[in-house]
């Protein structure tokens, strides 16, 4: 088994802001003897409109932020799951991406969110993330890392358990979630669909979440979980925004192996297709 930290934090425009609140949970998984850190959705920054999100958006290559991630990645030897903004060839938009910064503090995956947030919730928040977020055209398949195989979405991608179920029968152990979910999006389905999620795959699910508010249009719900193979909560960080905080858990592959064999989901495809 490999204990692993999910992380919380309220990032804002400043990024350097944001790479010093990383820095903390950092600190605070080495100290935990997590095997890895996984944080949320947009951890680079999050901005209060399209042009500003331009104006901040570089390649990795570029970025403060990724290289100060990487830095710490490769000093404390801890690989680091970090959702980023990054620039598009082809439109005047951003790619929502999610990077693996390895030990050795190289980026050795990379997903772009596939679903992206376009909502008009009544008595709520109005975003339509297509504007400013160019969406992403791939599942990537899951990558190995000491503690099992982890595949990558993020955020809305959540409500789409075909993504998960394709990432299942890809031989993913571990799929993470890291979001920037609404308050009242996150009050009514955050925690039934990463459950949902684990139990339909068998796998354990990361969701780091953003918490608290960004700026004056943007609050998010927190509630950074880890849910196990079976639908069991075993890490929660809650809704406290005061200081980026973290939760940690064990992976344990056997179960992932126990749940599989004692309940094991042999799919119809004479009847439906195959995902």
């Amino acid at each position: 088994m490999a204990l692993v930290a999910v992380g919380q934090l309220t990032s804002t425009a400043s990024m350097a802001n944001n790479l010093a609140q990383c820095q903390i949970l950092v600190k605070k998984a080495v100290k935990a003897g997590a095997k890895a850190l996984f944080l949320p959705e947009a951890t680079d920054y999050i901005s209060s409109s399209a042009e500003e999100s331009l104006s901040l958006c570089k390649s990795v290559h570029e970025s403060e932020f990724v290289l100060g991630l990487q830095e710490e990645a490769r000093r404390e030897k801890l690989p680091i799951h970090v959702g980023v903004h990054e620039p598009s060839n082809t439109s005047r938009r951003v790619k929502n991406t999610v990077i693996w910064i390895n030990e050795q503090g190289e980026i050795a995956h990379r997903y772009q969110k596939i679903h992206l947030f376009d909502v008009d919730i009544q008595g709520g928040p109005v975003l339509k993330e297509s504007q400013a977020v160019e969406p992403g055209m791939k599942i990537e398949p899951p990558f190995e890392t000491s503690f099992g195989k982890v595949a990558s979405t993020i955020c809305f991608d959540l409500r789409f358990p075909e993504i998960g179920i394709s990432l299942r029968r890809q031989g993913a152990d571990i799929i993470t979630y890291p979001s920037a979910f609404t308050v009242p999006t996150g009050q009514a389905h955050w925690e039934v669909l990463l459950r949902a999620r684990a139990i339909e795959t068998q796998s354990y699910v990361i969701a780091a979440a953003q918490v608290g508010r960004h700026n004056d249009k943007r609050v998010s719900y927190g509630h950074s979980l880890i849910v196990d193979p079976w639908g069991r909560i075993v890490a929660s960080v809650g809704d406290k925004s005061d200081e980026p905080e973290i939760a940690t858990a064990s992976i344990d592959l056997e179960l992932v192996s126990k749940v599989r064999a004692e309940v094991p989901l042999r799919k119809r495809t004479d009847v439906y297709p195959e995902l």
